[in-house]
Formats: C-alpha cells, structure tokens, sequence
C-alpha cells in the first residue's frame, strides 16, 4: 500500500472513545521477511488484532479476505524465492479463517465512491502468505484488506477515508469498541493501548 495513503488514514485517527496504537510496518514483498517480520508482530507485541493491507494492482475495488491458505504458493518473491513445496507452514490446516466475519463487515461499510467486496482467495502470494502466517500466530485475530492502486477516482484521500470505516467496522466485528488511534509511521497493525 501506498503511504500517502497511510498518512491520510493517520490524520483521520479511528474515532474518540478510547486508545488504539495503531502502528506500521511496511513488509516487503519477500517471503522469508514477512515470515520473520510477521512472527515477530505477534511475539514482541501480543495485539488483539492485526491488520495487513496490500495492494492489489488488478483490484477495482477494496477487497476484504477472509481466508488464509496454506499451500499453492508458486510464484517467486522480490528476491526470487517461493516457500519450499509452495507450503507456508508445513503439517498445518489448508485453510486458516479469521475471527472477522469479513462478509458482515462488508454489509455495514459504506463509503461514498468506494466499492467494498468479500472474497475467500488473497491469491497465493506474499499477501495470501503474510495473512496465514498471521492468522496462525493470532489464532484468527488478523485480517487482510486488499486494496486497489491509488486513481483519479480512488486518491489517498478517499482510501484512507475508506480503510477508517472498514477497520473501525471490524473492530466491532470482533467485540472491540471503537477506538482513538495514536499512529507511527506507515499503519498495518491495530494494538490496545496498555492498560485498556
């Protein structure tokens, strides 16, 4: 995802209620980064819920996933790697859900100009990958929003305006109340502030 779009989405915030960390990390498109990265997230922060966002560059609408797949990754990486047998974590599930209910999601976010749908296939690729992984460590508290290349019809502004419904939306799909958010950088991953 582009950061311009991250900036506007910072500016934004997520609502008044209460404290979210919001913070970013960019992942590149690197299998083995990801896997290290994405461990990581999950050992050193311990977040109710992570939110990855890529970009799809054939993607004409936002597009929220709700599975992870585990196998079928045959496409090689920025460095020109692909996981051993195209298997991100070998002996586990084919398919990992999150805990998101991404379909009610999308039947609740509306956003003037921006289409949102739902799909059950990220691809099999570093996002696909990113998001399994992900899912694994969070046991489902994860999501993956596929996102158009920034338009004409689509600027930052309005994506941004967009991913801020749609993760204050799943923040609700999972029990959470809204959120104020505090933000660093590039975003990818929603935290609790401590003591909350």
């Amino acid at each position: 995802m582009k950061p311009r779009t991250l900036v506007e989405l910072s500016k934004l915030g997520l609502g008044n209620e209460t404290v979210v960390q919001l913070r970013t990390l960019e992942l590149p498109v690197d299998y083995r980064e990801a896997k290290r990265r994405v461990t990581g997230i999950w050992e050193d922060h311990q977040p109710q819920l992570v939110v990855h966002v890529g970009m799809d560059t054939a993607a004409k609408a936002i597009i929220l996933e709700q599975s992870g797949k585990n196998q079928g990754y045959r496409d090689a990486d920025i460095r020109g790697f692909w996981p051993e047998g195209g298997v991100c974590l070998p002996g586990s599930p084919d398919v990992l859900e999150s805990g998101v209910c991404m379909k009610a999601v999308c039947k609740r976010v509306a956003v003037e100009g921006v289409d949102v749908i739902f799909s059950r296939d990220a691809g099999r690729y570093v996002c696909d990958y990113t998001y399994y992984l992900s899912l694994h460590h969070g046991k489902g508290c994860a999501a993956l929003i596929h996102v158009p290349p920034l338009s004409r019809g689509l600027p930052a502004s309005l994506l941004g305006r967009a991913l801020r419904v749609i993760i204050q939306e799943m923040l609700e799909e999972v029990g959470k109340p809204k959120h104020k958010a505090q933000f660093k950088e590039n975003s990818t991953m929603v935290l609790p502030a401590k003591g909350n």
